[in-house]
């Protein structure tokens, strides 16, 4: 998202420079990252790709569809530019980005779309970008996606713990998760929240302390409870520059201690859903 719009409370510099872009997918690809994710309503992010990509990367695109509400023939029409944008005649798989339009009296018609544009090979496969409040479940028993795209975070467990992550897997369904560091809430000072945060700081600030305590960072801890989870199949991940992915790589092979990752979940609706921030 950060590649197409200013996007993150804890990103200060805004949208990430192209050049910065093709550093960023240099080291991507060096690190043996093979998924890039996006979405048509990333502002140009999909443009930006497009002409950062090479002929010879080896990513996998998932991007993402318009909301319902542009109407289901623009929605569909934006999804075949997205590949045009691109630069690529199929991408691996689109999502539709609003779970609720899927709920709604045109959700089986929207569905019925993205499964031709499957079955034309424009995209190998469909599935759902959903919230908590959504129901990932219930979705993924009505509509049978492919794959999934949910929240999940040291501090955000709640489908771990309600186990719904446990059946989308055993429904067959890939488990992408975003939100890791929770816009970098994780990794902000808790006496420096903004206001509609400052509720959140104690409970941030314990898990901070519980994190140290046991010698780790913000970010290994983040990275190695989420790809730990044998639920989890892909870790999605947004940065703003070369240096902060080269952090999550590293993160990313650190060795764990024994921790109590159950201690560091918070049980606070509006802390865990960054639109209502």
């Amino acid at each position: 998202m950060q590649f197409g719009i200013d996007y993150g409370v804890s990103n200060t510099a805004g949208q990430v420079s192209p050049s910065e872009v093709s550093g960023i997918l240099v080291t991507a690809g060096d690190a043996g990252i093979k998924v890039l994710d996006t979405a048509a309503s990333y502002g140009n992010a999909e443009e930006v790709l497009g002409r950062a990509l090479h002929p010879g990367d080896r990513f996998t695109i998932v991007t993402k569809t318009l909301p319902l509400s542009h109407g289901l023939e623009q929605v569909e029409s934006r999804a075949r530019r997205s590949l045009e944008f691109l630069g690529t005649k199929t991408a691996d798989a689109i999502l539709v980005h609003a779970a609720q339009d899927l709920l709604g009296p045109d959700g089986p018609r929207l569905w019925a779309m993205l499964q031709r544009l499957r079955d034309e090979g424009l995209f190998r496969r469909i599935g759902i970008s959903a919230y908590f409040a959504d129901g990932p479940l219930q979705l993924a028993r009505q509509y049978r996606p492919d794959l999934m795209q949910i929240p999940f975070s040291l501090l955000d467990q709640r489908l771990l713990q309600n186990g719904e992550m446990a059946s989308l897997k055993e429904l067959g369904v890939e488990i992408h998760v975003r939100s890791i560091f929770l816009q970098g809430l994780l990794m902000m000072d808790p006496a420096k929240l903004p206001a509609s945060l400052t509720h959140a700081g104690p409970a941030l600030a314990a898990t901070r302390a519980r994190i140290g305590e046991a010698g780790l960072t913000p970010v290994t801890a983040a990275i190695g409870f989420t790809l730990a989870r044998r639920e989890v199949d892909i870790a999605v991940v947004g940065v703003t520059k070369r240096d902060e992915l080269s952090e999550i790589v590293t993160a990313a092979a650190a060795d764990l201690p024994e921790f109590d990752w159950p201690a560091c979940a918070i049980d606070d609706a509006i802390t865990l859903t960054p639109s209502r921030w």
